[in-house]
């Protein structure tokens, strides 16, 4: 049983970046991941959906609740607007001038089909940013192809490592290079923003699925060029002694020594400090060369004691160790507890009265931000932003009535 702490949203709360605002075109995780971050910290996320349509992340629902949808939007307001009409194309370029940024992550060459790709967008506003995430970057061979995130994690580097040494390559259990090429697009959005705001030009942001993910491999094209590449299994090489181990209770822990100080604690922890006079494990090379030798002496240790016993023993020796958590784990332990990483923030719309969802990362202490409302309904916010925009009611009635507008949405639309 969950024991997260109840939460209401705060309307008020402002981040490092009030008073920024970002048109958010994207759809799915990658997109809606940068805007997340970016609205995280308190910038003005305008959604722009189609109309009757919206994003694809609201059709997939588990147990009834849109999950994606629910944290990937959270913090945003909603515009249904359909780009494809001459009127709806006009209003977005009206909400351009007053804005900072413009996201999206259609197929390289949508937005100038539509007859608002960049060099438009940037006429319009010349202090803005175009970030643009797509699967194979928007130059190159591959430009023009679809992609998705697991073709991104297929390519680069990624599933061939990942695994064990007997199984196949193997996907991760998240969304990884959506969320990875994120974060980079949210890093090199705020870069640029600061950029335009220090008297310099606006300037497109051309960000890859795959290239992010590669990024994150870290050395291991030195490693390949070096001849020393890990194989499926092996690991990173940045810790000679590091594992996941099983206990006597059938739980697990994970372990890693990553400084010789810590090597040397955790063998004397097992009563094995002459382990380390032994050539092959003597040097962090030697360590390397013989890990499976090594988690063998571990592993024997760990599996006669169960997970406290493990933990207790080798906290109190100062060797880094931790449980290996699900995310119920995790949810009711009393440090995220009392971290407040996860929340239970109200449901809304027939969603269970509260729903969990991770907290806001990371904590700046002169400029909190918070959670300051859920995922909107789509065109929840059209009367309030076109209001803005000096758009009036009988305008607003008639692009509503043209299809313009939008704010029902349609359950099994075409996507």
């Amino acid at each position: 049983m969950s024991t997260t702490h109840p939460r209401e949203f705060v309307p008020e709360a402002i981040g490092p970046l009030h008073g920024c605002r970002v048109l958010d075109l994207s759809r799915l995780v990658s997109g809606g991941h940068c805007g997340m971050v970016l609205a995280d910290l308190g910038a003005d996320v305008i959604k722009i959906e189609r109309p009757g349509v919206g994003d694809e992340l609201r059709h997939g629902r588990i147990a009834g609740v849109a999950a994606f949808w629910t944290v990937y939007n959270r913090n945003k307001r909603s515009v249904s607007l359909n780009l494809k009409t001459p009127e709806g194309r006009e209003l977005l370029l009206k909400l351009v001038k007053t804005s900072d940024v413009v996201l999206e992550n259609f197929r390289p060459g949508t937005l100038e089909k539509l007859g608002i790709g960049p060099d438009i967008l940037l006429e319009t506003n010349p202090a803005l940013v175009v970030t643009r995430i797509s699967g194979w970057g928007q130059t190159g061979p591959y430009a023009h192809m679809p992609g998705f995130g697991t073709l991104a994690e297929a390519v680069s580097g990624f599933m061939y490592r990942n695994g064990t040494a007997d199984s196949p390559p193997l996907a991760p259990p998240t969304a990884l290079s959506d969320m990875v090429a994120g974060l980079y697009a949210a890093t090199a959005t705020i870069a640029a923003v600061l950029h335009a705001r220090s008297g310099g030009d606006g300037q497109t942001i051309d960000v890859s699925l795959f290239e992010p993910l590669a990024s994150i491999m870290g050395p291991d094209a030195l490693l390949d060029q070096l001849g020393h590449l890990p194989t499926r299994g092996e690991g990173t090489r940045a810790s000679s002694v590091k594992g996941v181990f099983i206990t006597a209770d059938d739980k697990w822990v994970a372990l890693s020594a990553a400084a010789e100080g810590i090597v040397q604690k955790l063998f004397n922890a097992i009563g094995s400090p002459e382990a380390l006079d032994d050539p092959r494990f003597s040097s962090y090379e030697g360590r390397l060369d013989h890990r499976a030798e090594i988690n063998e002496i571990i592993g024997q240790w760990i599996v006669q004691r169960t997970a406290a016993e493990v933990l207790a023993s080798l906290r109190n020796e100062g060797v880094t160790v931790a449980p290996v958590f699900s995310t119920a784990d995790a949810r009711n332990d009393p440090h995220f507890q009392a971290r407040e990483v996860y929340v239970d923030m109200p449901g809304r719309d027939g969603e269970p009265e509260t729903i969990a969802m991770h907290n806001v990362v990371p904590r700046m202490s002169g400029t909190p931000s918070g959670l300051r409302m859920p995922a909107p309904r789509l065109g929840e916010h059209n009367d309030e932003i076109l209001t803005e925009l000096g758009i009036s009611d009988t305008a607003r009635r008639d692009l509503t009535q043209r299809g313009v507008l939008g704010s029902e949405l349609k359950e099994g639309a075409n996507v």
